[in-house]
C-alpha cells in the first residue's frame, strides 16, 4: 500500500491558448493551478507550459510528459468549450489508456450552480500509463470551481493509479 502522506506528486500544468502563445492574452488560469497545487500537501508542479489550440501539439506534449517525464499528474486549461479552435478533450482522449468520466462530469456539475454555460465544457480526464491527466476550462472561475471539485480526491486516485490496493471505501 502506498502512504500518499510520505509522497510527494510531480504535476504538470499546461495552457492552451493560441493568443497566451502570441502573448496577446496574459495567462491567469495556469498561475492559478500552481497556486492552488502549491497550497495543497504532497504536490509539487514540475513543468509548466503553454501550447497553441492545436491537437498535434497538445497530445505531443502530454505524451512526453508522461512517457518520458514521468510525471503524476497534469491538468491542463482552456481549450475545452465548443469553439473551432477548442481542440483540448480531442488531443486528451486520444493518448488516454482509460477515461474517468465521473471527474468531469463531476466539474461540470459544479460550474452548472454558477452558470448554465458549464454544459458546455467538453472537458475530459483519464489516465496513461501511471498519469493523471485533468482538463480544466480556459477561465479562472471554472478554474477554481473544478480545483474546488477535484482536490479532495487527488492523492486517493493517485494512490490507486501507482497500485494501491487497499480498500476505496471513505474512513
Amino acid at each position: 500500500m502506498t502512504d500518499s502522506k510520505d509522497k510527494i506528486y510531480i504535476a504538470g500544468i499546461v495552457t492552451v491558448s493560441d493568443s497566451a502563445c502570441e502573448g496577446t492574452r496574459e495567462d491567469t488560469t495556469g498561475p492559478l493551478i500552481r497556486e492552488l497545487l502549491d497550497n495543497l500537501e504532497g504536490f509539487e508542479v514540475g513543468y509548466t507550459a503553454t501550447v497553441p489550440d492545436d491537437t498535434v501539439r497538445i497530445a505531443a506534449l502530454l505524451v512526453e510528459w508522461v512517457d518520458e517525464r514521468n510525471l503524476d499528474m497534469i491538468i491542463t486549461t482552456g481549450g475545452t468549450g465548443v469553439s473551432p479552435r477548442d481542440v483540448t478533450p480531442e488531443a486528451t482522449s486520444q493518448i488516454l489508456s482509460k477515461e474517468i468520466p465521473g471527474i468531469a462530469e463531476a466539474m461540470r456539475l459544479k460550474g452548472l450552480q454558477s452558470t448554465p454555460r458549464a454544459m458546455l465544457s467538453r472537458a475530459v480526464a483519464g489516465v496513461r500509463g501511471r498519469t493523471l491527466i485533468i482538463n480544466l476550462p480556459g477561465s479562472p472561475s471554472g478554474v477554481k470551481e473544478g480545483m474546488e471539485v477535484i482536490m479532495p480526491i487527488l492523492h486517493h486516485a493517485l494512490d490507486k493509479i501507482n497500485g494501491d490496493t487497499s480498500p476505496c471505501h471513505e474512513e
